[in-house]
């Protein structure tokens, strides 16, 4: 069975769909509605796909220190891993809506853990029922199995050496995957604060992606973060956005350019500015 470790096309999913060795999980959420992904999960989903909650299970608590959607306990998420039936040999695949924003959320825990075998589903469902493909309601049996894995801490960033950067005016390449509005500070629809971190730079992270939610070329990826730091090191990054999650994508945007994995500021602009001391930085 060949193996898919960033992207994987309706295609191939459907070759590999029935075999034992492959698991996909649905991870369709909205922000607005944080019981409208499951929802429609159970009026259809890619036949034998189990259901990732972001909130419930692909982050840990909420603290007051911590931004809305923290990394999950280790050994919880570990555990849940097996109950879906995922074990150190499965091939993942993970799909959203369409563009990944949330799926990539997963496909970077696992690769975190160890798990090379993991993939975003171009497109996502809407690819797939474009393409033709069936959808279920049946919620699928599943046998547990065990997943062993240890996280890599060296691929988180933390508030921590952010401000201590930004207190040094050290160098910091940080990139924002949130939309250029946001970054800029002239709307804020979620967080308290509007804003960026000084010295944080914007790549909306859905310049990755075609209007229909399908990714880019590798090459249009590649000369996307040419330009970006065009008068910037080139290495090492961080991508951060508001929580930790639409930040995924811009990792996956950069392995298609051929970049090594930038670290991930989980906890993000929501946990930066829990603290009211911190910098704030604002594009007039």
């Amino acid at each position: 069975m060949p193996i898919f470790t960033d992207l994987i096309d309706v295609s191939d999913l459907k070759n590999l769909i029935d075999s034992s060795g492959c698991r996909v999980v649905d991870c369709r959420f909205s922000l607005m509605q944080p019981e409208s992904g499951r929802q429609e999960y159970l009026a259809g989903h890619i036949p034998g796909a189990i259901y990732a909650h972001l909130d419930d299970d692909l982050a840990g608590p909420v603290t007051p220190e911590s931004g809305r959607h923290p990394l999950p306990d280790v050994a919880e998420f570990i555990c849940l891993l097996g109950t879906w039936g995922v074990s150190n040999d499965t091939q993942v695949v993970v799909y959203d809506h369409s563009n990944g924003a949330v799926a990539a959320r997963l496909w970077w825990l696992l690769k975190w853990l160890g798990h090379e075998k993991v993939a975003v589903l171009n497109g996502g469902l809407d690819a797939w029922t474009e393409a033709g493909g069936a959808l279920s309601t049946d919620t699928p049996t599943v046998s547990p199995t065990l997943f062993t894995g240890v996280p890599d801490t060296g691929m988180v960033a933390t508030t921590e050496e952010i401000a201590a950067a930004v207190g040094g005016n050290a160098p910091l390449n940080l990139v924002d995957a949130r939309d250029a509005s946001r970054f800029a500070g002239e709307v804020e629809p979620i967080d308290v604060i509007a804003g960026h971190v000084p010295g944080a730079i914007s790549m909306p992270f859905l310049s990755g992606v075609h209007s229909d939610g399908t990714w880019r070329e590798a090459d249009e990826h590649r000369r996307a973060w040419q330009e970006l730091l065009s008068d910037r090191p080139q290495e090492p990054l961080i991508a951060m956005c508001g929580s930790g999650v639409t930040a995924c994508h811009l990792l996956i945007s950069a392995r298609l350019a051929g970049r090594p994995l930038p670290r991930l500021y989980v906890g993000s602009w929501s946990e930066w500015i829990r603290d009211v001391s911190r910098p704030v930085a604002r594009k007039n």
